[in-house]
């Protein structure tokens, strides 16, 4: 069973689509939810949550505090299972409606504006690199300036080629066979000499 951890719809039970979607343990989301909150991320947060399967990364952040959670996958019957979720999720909470976009990835980001605080990214384990970097590349222009990005992928993957995307690593860490790494919009040489000043 999967289930909102904590906040405001702490509890909610929520469905897992069928196949094709490799829904993130509560033991990960647990954790990475318990960083994302010390770090203040949450709090406010307009969250974008793509590969979103069941929509659990997105949600757990409404039920967190986040202000707004559009949630992208392109499987027409993982997004229906992510719209009860999200349905399910704003009942409990009391919370704003999640908007669920049935489309590929790379589409939705081609005709989104942004800017968000907080994006999700985790992708199925056998996407292409050259895809996962094409996805941080379209990312990377959407995200606010203190923006946050989390990717998700096997343990086994090589790490996302964040530079490429003009993004910085912030923190990295392994739960069993997952590895997760938080990113941020890379500082300019000279905005960052002028705020160390």
């Amino acid at each position: 069973m999967t289930r909102i951890i904590a906040g405001t719809a702490g509890g909610t039970r929520l469905q897992v689509p069928d196949a094709g979607t490799r829904p993130t343990s509560d033991r990960v989301r647990e954790s990475l939810f318990a960083a994302l909150e010390s770090a203040g991320a949450l709090a406010d947060a307009r969250v974008l949550d793509l590969y979103a399967g069941s929509g659990a990364l997105g949600l757990e952040a409404l039920s967190r505090g986040a202000r707004s959670a559009d949630l992208v996958e392109r499987s027409r019957p993982a997004a229906a299972v992510a719209r009860r979720n999200a349905s399910a999720v704003a009942r409990a909470g009391g919370l704003p409606l999640a908007r669920v976009h049935e489309s590929a990835v790379q589409s939705h980001l081609a005709r989104s504006s942004g800017p968000f605080d907080l994006v999700f990214t985790d992708p199925p384990y056998d996407l292409a690199d050259a895809t996962m970097i094409a996805d941080l590349v379209a990312v990377a222009p959407l995200l606010a300036e203190d923006g946050l990005v989390v990717v998700e992928r096997a343990r086994r993957s090589a790490p996302p080629r964040l530079d490429e995307a003009g993004l910085e690593l912030v923190r990295e860490k392994t739960y069993g066979d997952t590895a997760v790494w938080w990113a941020q919009p890379r500082l300019s040489q000279p905005a960052a000499e002028s705020q160390s000043r």
